[in-house]
Order: structure tokens, then sequence, then C-alpha cells
């Protein structure tokens, strides 16, 4: 969900490292991670939630499968509010290791993998919702892109590298784009579809752009041999 400025993770400082992983920021982070299986809980079933309850028998369920209560309000309504809290826990988790001073190794690798877990379900459901090949190629450049950066992140860290690569501004309006588009069509809204697909698109050619900026700023490293 936010984007990291670096290629590189900084090596924490001996006081952080006596410092407890299960501070304020970190809970909030597991949280956002705690909140994915109760996402796809309410994505693919329903009765268990104690919504999307069919008024008709469980002969005709059985027949036609639980696709037929995709659109009900209750359940869009609580897929979106799960999401959004999520990002909220993203924004609060990195205002409090900062306001508070807690910011550690553990919170700064689990951050980015709790952001990209929550986007990568999102999407499966959408893509499952939304059998299209604009969906589908979404889904496969964020997550692709998220998977890539992630290893040249790693690569680049193994070099000692500390180039700095100026992705915050394309970086968060990737991530502003794409949290808006997820959550218009969680929504499921028909009158909004259209300015979902739109923001869904821009959203792809922004996570593009930031990814050539990343791999030019290795570039120099990634042509080099041995």
């Amino acid at each position: 969900m936010t984007e990291s400025t670096h290629l590189h993770t900084q090596e924490p400082s001996s006081s952080q490292n006596t410092k407890s992983i299960f501070n304020l920021p970190n809970n909030l982070t597991i949280a956002r991670i705690l909140m994915i299986p109760l996402f796809v809980a309410i994505a693919y079933w329903p009765p268990a939630m104690g919504i999307g309850m069919p008024a008709i028998s469980d002969n005709v369920i059985a027949r036609v499968g639980m696709s037929e209560f995709s659109d009900s309000l209750l359940r869009h309504l609580l897929l979106t509010s799960v999401f959004i809290i999520a990002a909220i826990t993203d924004w609060l988790d990195g205002y409090f290791a900062r306001k508070l001073n807690v910011m550690s190794a553990f919170g700064r690798f689990l951050d980015p993998v709790a952001d990209k877990l929550m986007v990568a379900a999102a999407l499966i459901v959408l893509v499952q919702w939304h059998p299209n090949i604009i969906m589908a190629i979404a889904a496969i450049v964020i997550i692709s892109r998220e998977i890539a950066v992630s290893a040249l992140r790693e690569w680049m860290a193994e070099l000692g590298n500390r180039t700095s690569v100026a992705v915050s501004y394309v970086g968060k309006l990737k991530t502003t784009f794409q949290m808006i588009a997820i959550t218009v069509l969680l929504l499921n809204w028909e009158s909004l579809e259209t300015v979902g697909y739109a923001l869904m698109v821009a959203a792809v050619i922004l996570t593009l752009w930031s990814m050539m900026i990343y791999l030019k700023a290795a570039w120099p490293y990634l042509k080099q041999s041995g």
C-alpha cells in the first residue's frame, strides 16, 4: 500500500534492537494481516458470517452455488469496510512508529508484506467477481510488480547499495489510485463500475511507471558481470 523511497532497508540501531517487536505499530500491522482471512470469509462464506442468507431452499443453493448472492449489499459494505480499515492501519502504524520512535527491523519487514497480502487478496476476489481482461491484467501487473520490486530490493540490499530512487511521488500516486479503485470495485455498485475500472487502469499505468523507475535505478548494477 505505502511506497518505500529506497531500494534498501536501513540497519536497525542498537537502541531499536532492545525494544519489543510487539509494540503498537507492529501490532497494527499484525492486525492488518489477521484481517485477510476475515476478508476472505466475508467474500466467500456468507452463511458463516450471518449475512447474505438466501431466501431459498438449500437444494437451490447447492445447484446454483454462492455466486448468486455476490450482490449482497451488506456483504459488499462489510468487505469494503474491512479493506478501508486495513488501509487506515497501514497509515497509523507508520505514524505511531515515527511518533513513538519505535521503528524496528521487524516492522520494516512486516509492513510491506501485510500491504501486499491484503491487496493481492482483494485483487483475486475482484478477478473472480469481474472475470474480464481488464481485471485480469490489473491483478497480474500489480502482483507481479510487487514480486519483482521486492526481489530487486532484496538483491540491492545484498549488494550493500544505498542508492535512493525518486519514486516517492509516483509510488504514492500509484497507491492512491490502486486503493481507491479496489474500494470502488468492492462496493460492486453498477453506477460506479466505470469509475472503478478507470481508476484501476490508471493504477496499472502508474504501477508500470514506478517499476520502470526502480529498474532504471538498478540497471547499472544489473548489467554488471559477475
